[in-house]
């Protein structure tokens, strides 16, 4: 049955409504650390949260249900996704947990949970975890907290050591000058400590968070104060993360902005080069650009797509033993490194890279990308598309006519109540067409 509360990145909601709301948040926690303490007498459980306002609270709660079921909450305070997963698998914690709505403006918040492994929590787990909440979520909760959560020290600096350690030891970044966007989330502390540490020239912008700022007209997806800045001061390269850093997006010293595709295939190269990708396969999603599929095909190596969602680019790396896979959002996992996509660990390989090998630019030469654009519709309701008629009739027609020099990807958000209508092919006119009546065919069925 279809999971009410999970999307494909955890919980997302508006702080104080549901599902965030207090009595939802002490259930999660609660059946969390029941669901632990099945197989271990006294589990531990890492939380995270990114800079958004409502943080802390929503930890609180959690917190509150995780030590009510006898497991102890560990506090590690504003931290990155890949932080928290990095920690939870190397200090051995029964699971983690962490508050953040990634991109999403400062008024949404949102919950993931990562299991002892650094990976997210199976679906069918969520999808026992949610009956559990579900059933119990109208029985008020205790008292609130009673004090608030206290930061452990020294976590940021272990996942920094980490992410260091990470640079090959050939690529001195000593000098390099890089503009890094923080977006004003979990980063902004994290990323220019890293690149400072290893000697980088840092330009920090979108580092100073307020608690509303975070991903406010910054970060990986509003990459144009990054290109500018970039250009005016004579970077090498920048870097743009989003509100939880597991995503970066980059800007060539000439104001090429780099996307997941282009990291992708300047990785792809390298790795081919070095010997260490397996299998001569990237994994990538329904949504890579037609052209990142030609330039990897160039190179005698395959794009294997799978659904959006980087929990199924995990699932197919691990399916199909492959160790480079991720998103064109920016999303990027090097599964040799880490089980989970590190905007910070993204962004000290692409620079390494540019130390070892040249510009950007030169990385991402051969990539000629398809026009692509991507039209949200509002939705009222989320019924299987293909058996909507006027729909599948738009589609059709779209890709009888696209042949194989184009793609056409119509699939419902997992975390919103919108419909993503991406159209790609050689011509823009062919794309602006379609993508048109396509989306007009989605609203007229099921608008909201």
């Amino acid at each position: 049955m279809p999971k009410q509360l999970f999307g494909t990145d955890g919980v997302r909601g508006t702080p104080g409504h549901y599902p965030l709301d207090d009595a939802t948040l002490y259930w999660m926690g609660r059946s969390v650390g029941e669901y632990l303490r099945a197989a271990e007498p006294a589990p531990t459980v890492l939380l995270g949260v990114d800079t958004r306002e409502s943080g802390p609270h929503i930890a609180g709660w959690i917190a509150c249900g995780l030590a009510a079921a006898g497991a102890q909450p560990v506090y590690a305070g504003v931290l990155t996704t890949p932080g928290v997963a990095y920690l939870v698998r190397a200090l051995n914690f029964s699971a983690g947990v962490v508050v953040s709505a990634s991109h999403n403006p400062y008024t949404d918040n949102g919950v993931k949970l990562i299991a002892r492994t650094g990976m997210k929590f199976p679906d069918a787990i969520e999808e026992a975890l949610e009956q559990h909440i579900l059933a119990r979520q109208q029985q008020p909760p205790p008292a609130g907290p009673e004090a608030r959560l206290e930061p452990q020290p020294g976590l940021g600096n272990r996942y920094l050591e980490f992410l260091a350690g990470r640079v090959p030891a050939e690529a001195k970044l000593a000098g390099m000058k890089i503009v890094l966007d923080c977006a004003n989330g979990a980063a902004s502390a994290l990323g220019p400590e890293l690149f400072r540490r290893l000697g980088a020239e840092v330009v920090a912008i979108g580092d100073a968070p307020d608690g509303r700022n975070i991903n406010d007209g910054c970060g990986s997806l509003h990459p144009e104060r990054l290109r500018e800045t970039v250009v005016a001061t004579g970077a090498a390269m920048g870097a743009a993360f989003d509100g939880d850093a597991d995503r970066a997006i980059f800007v060539s010293a000439s104001g090429q902005i780099v996307n997941g595709d282009g990291t992708l295939l300047a990785a792809a190269r390298e790795m081919k080069a070095a010997g260490t990708l397996r299998g001569g396969v990237v994994v990538g999603t329904t949504m890579a650009n037609l052209g990142l599929e030609l330039a990897l095909a160039a190179e005698g190596l395959r794009l294997e797509r799978v659904p959006v969602g980087d929990r199924y680019v995990l699932e197919g790396m691990q399916r199909l033993g492959a160790n480079l896979g991720g998103e064109q959002s920016g999303h990027i996992i090097f599964l040799d490194d880490h089980t989970t996509g590190d905007g910070l660990l993204t962004a000290v390989k692409m620079a390494a890279l540019v130390v070892c090998r040249g510009p950007l630019d030169q990385l991402v030469t051969g990539l000629n990308i398809f026009p692509q654009t991507i039209l949200n519709v509002p939705v009222r309701a989320k019924p299987p598309l293909e058996t909507l008629p006027t729909v599948a009739r738009a589609l059709a027609e779209a890709e009888r006519a696209l042949g194989r020099r184009g793609r056409v990807v119509l699939r419902y958000s997992g975390t919103e109540p919108l419909a993503r209508v991406m159209v790609e092919a050689e011509r823009e006119a062919d794309v602006e067409r379609f993508s048109r009546a396509i989306a007009e065919a989605v609203r007229e069925a099921i608008g909201a």
